[in-house]
């Protein structure tokens, strides 16, 4: 059977316990994508970066399909921000040379405490989709890294 799309975990995640991700309802949208090991998002100041939190995940998709990268509903609630509001994940992304297409969350904590994530806590939110091409597109570039790759010269 052909993949179409889903997730698979990432190398060198196998042996961590790293949970597919699943919709809870059979009219969600998105996958709930958990934390993939326990880690600190310290409270937001001027200047602060951003937090990647591992998922242990990696996506793959069509070549006219992407996933995005979203905040759950609750994140707010707990103090999660999501830097960029939603991340686009391109369908070359899957099983780059740099990274094997393993994603990660980025957040910013904007509560008055540190959040302490634990493996396995729902941190974020994937949903696939397609997408169209401009006429006379002429796109013919190849990813040759992971995050953040196509602004590399």
């Amino acid at each position: 059977m052909k993949k179409v799309r889903g997730f698979e975990i990432a190398k060198g995640w196998e042996d961590k316990d790293i949970h597919i991700p699943i919709r809870k309802t059979a009219r969600a949208a998105a996958y709930d994508i958990e934390a993939a090991e326990d880690i600190d998002v310290p409270v937001y100041k001027p200047g602060i970066k951003p937090t990647f939190i591992p998922t242990g995940l990696k996506a793959y998709c069509q070549d006219d399909e992407c996933y995005f990268l979203m905040n759950r509903s609750g994140g707010p609630k707990k103090g999660f921000l999501t830097p960029h509001g939603v991340g686009l994940i391109d369908a070359d992304y899957y099983e780059n040379p740099e990274n094997d297409g393993h994603f990660l969350v980025q957040v910013f904590n904007c509560s008055d405490k540190v959040i302490h994530v634990k493996k396995g806590d729902a941190i974020a939110q994937v949903m696939f989709t397609k997408f169209l091409i401009c006429d006379g597109d002429r796109a013919t570039g190849i990813r040759k890294g992971g995050f953040g790759s196509t602004d590399k010269k």
